[in-house]
C-alpha cells in the first residue's frame, strides 16, 4: 500500500507533469484518508464513476478527465459539490492527469491508441507531443480501417471521405482535437483521427484532401488510464480494476 500523495508524486514524476501546461491542476486533486491498496480507474470523475468505486471499495481513483478546469466556477456547490462530498465521505483519493496523459511516450492516450489500432512505428509528430504519426500495415480503403477502428474500439466511428484512394499514412491525437486537422495534412497524413468533429472539420476535410475520422473522445482516451493503473498496481503492488462507463461522445 502506498499514501495517496506519495502516489500522485511519484505519477507526477513519470508523467513529467510539471513541464507540461495545462488548463487544469494535474495530481492529486482529492487527498482521503485513506492508504492506497485498492484503485480504481476510469475516463472521467463523474458521479456515475465514483459510486462505481465505492461499490468496489477503492481507496482511490485515477482519472483522465478530473475536475477545477480553466475558467469554471470554483464554488464547490450543485453537481461538483455532490461529487465531491461523495469522495470526502467515503475517505477516497482523486488523482487525474489531463495533457500529461495524453503525450507520454509509453503510457499515454495517443501511443495506446496506436497499439489499439495496430498503427505501425508510432511516434510524436509535434514538439508538444500533442499530434502522432504512423502507418498502417499496408495500404487499404479508407472506409476499410474505419470498419477496423470500428471494431477495435467498440464504437462506429463517423468518417468523413474526403478523397478516393487508399491510404497509408495516419496522424491522431486523441480527444478534442478535431482542430489539428489541418496539421495533420501539412504532416502528410492520408487520414487524421480524434475524438469528437465540429461543423466546419467536414469542409476542411474535403477541401484539404485528407480522410477524418471522429472515433469518439471517450472511446479514443480510454487506454492511458488503463495503462498508467497497471503500471502502478505492478510497481507497487496494488489492486486496479478500471471501470468502463458507456458514452457515445
Amino acid at each position: 500500500m502506498i499514501d495517496a500523495e506519495a502516489l500522485a508524486s511519484y505519477c507526477t514524476t513519470l508523467l513529467e507533469a510539471e513541464r507540461i501546461s495545462d488548463y487544469c491542476p494535474n495530481g492529486l486533486q482529492v487527498q482521503g484518508q485513506r492508504p492506497v491498496r485498492r484503485l480504481v480507474s476510469g475516463v472521467t470523475a463523474s458521479r456515475a464513476l465514483i459510486e462505481a468505486a465505492i461499490a468496489a471499495d477503492a481507496d482511490a481513483i485515477l482519472v483522465h478527465h478530473g475536475w477545477f478546469w480553466k475558467g469554471e466556477a470554483p464554488c464547490l456547490v450543485g453537481m461538483k459539490g455532490q461529487r465531491v462530498g461523495l469522495m470526502m465521505r467515503a475517505e477516497q483519493s482523486l488523482l487525474a492527469y489531463h495533457l500529461p496523459l495524453d503525450v507520454h511516450p509509453v503510457l499515454g492516450n495517443n501511443r495506446q491508441l496506436a497499439e489499439v489500432l495496430g498503427i505501425e512505428a508510432p511516434r510524436p509528430a509535434t514538439d508538444d507531443g500533442l499530434i502522432w504519426q504512423g502507418r498502417l500495415p499496408q495500404p487499404m480503403p479508407a472506409t476499410a480501417f474505419a470498419d477496423a477502428v470500428g471494431r477495435r474500439l467498440a464504437r462506429a466511428p463517423l468518417h468523413v471521405a474526403a478523397v478516393d484512394r487508399a491510404i497509408e499514412q495516419v496522424a491522431w491525437c486523441t480527444g478534442a482535437a478535431q482542430r489539428h486537422l489541418a496539421q495533420a495534412h501539412a504532416l502528410g497524413a492520408d487520414l487524421f483521427i480524434s475524438g469528437e468533429i465540429s461543423e466546419q472539420t467536414v469542409h476542411e476535410a474535403r477541401e484539404l484532401g485528407i480522410d477524418y475520422l471522429a472515433a469518439g473522445h471517450h472511446a479514443t482516451e480510454r487506454y492511458g488510464v488503463q495503462a498508467l493503473g497497471e503500471h502502478l498496481a505492478e510497481h507497487f503492488g496494488l489492486e486496479h480494476r478500471y471501470i468502463e462507463l458507456d458514452n457515445p461522445v
